[in-house]
C-alpha cells in the first residue's frame, strides 16, 4: 500500500511542479502514467541486467522487441529502443478478473531506450495509473505487489 500511495503522491508532486523523492532518485513519475528510471549503464548492459533480474526472480519472460531494429528494416532510423515483456500470470490474471480490458496493460512492459543525449532510460506504466485507467479498486494489494516487483527489477540499473 505504501508504494501505491507513494506513486499517487509522486504524480501529484509532478503535476504541481514540486520535486519529490522520485526526482532525487533519477526516477520520474508523470501524470500520463509513465515511470522513468535513469540507467547507470549502456543499452545492452541495461537490458541484460533487467532480464537477469527477471529470471532470478522466477518471473516469466515473454519477449524483447528491438524497436530500432524493426524501424531500420522499414528504412526508418530511430534511437536504440527495446521493449521487454514479462509477467507473473497468477498475479496478472487477477487484474483481468476485475476488468478484462486491463489486458491492454498486461503483461508488464518495460521500455529501454536511449535519449538524444545518449542517456539510457527504463520506462514503464505506473500501476496506480493502470488501476485508475481501468477503474480497478478491488486489487490494491496486487497492484502494490506488482509495483514493488517492477521497482525492484528497475533498481538493478538505477543511476545513483
Amino acid at each position: 500500500m505504501f508504494s501505491f500511495t507513494r506513486r499517487l503522491l509522486g504524480a501529484l508532486w509532478l503535476a504541481l511542479g514540486i520535486a519529490g523523492p522520485a526526482a532525487a532518485q533519477n526516477t520520474a513519475a508523470s501524470a500520463d502514467g509513465l515511470i522513468k528510471v535513469r540507467s547507470a549503464y549502456a543499452m545492452d548492459e541495461t537490458i541484460a541486467r533487467i532480464k537477469k533480474d527477471i529470471a532470478d526472480k522466477g518471473i516469466l519472460f515473454f519477449q524483447a522487441v528491438d524497436q530500432s531494429k524493426l524501424a531500420a528494416a522499414a528504412g526508418i532510423q530511430v534511437r536504440p529502443s527495446t521493449l521487454l515483456e514479462f509477467g507473473n500470470p497468477p498475479l496478472g490474471a487477477q487484474f483481468l478478473t476485475s476488468n478484462p480490458y486491463s489486458g491492454l496493460d498486461w503483461p508488464v512492459r518495460v521500455l529501454v531506450l536511449q535519449d538524444e543525449a545518449g542517456v539510457v532510460w527504463a520506462a514503464y506504466t505506473d500501476f496506480a495509473w493502470i488501476a485508475q485507467r481501468h477503474g480497478i479498486g478491488d486489487r490494491q494489494q496486487q497492484f502494490a505487489t506488482a509495483s514493488g516487483v517492477v521497482e525492484s527489477i528497475t533498481s538493478t540499473i538505477k543511476a545513483r
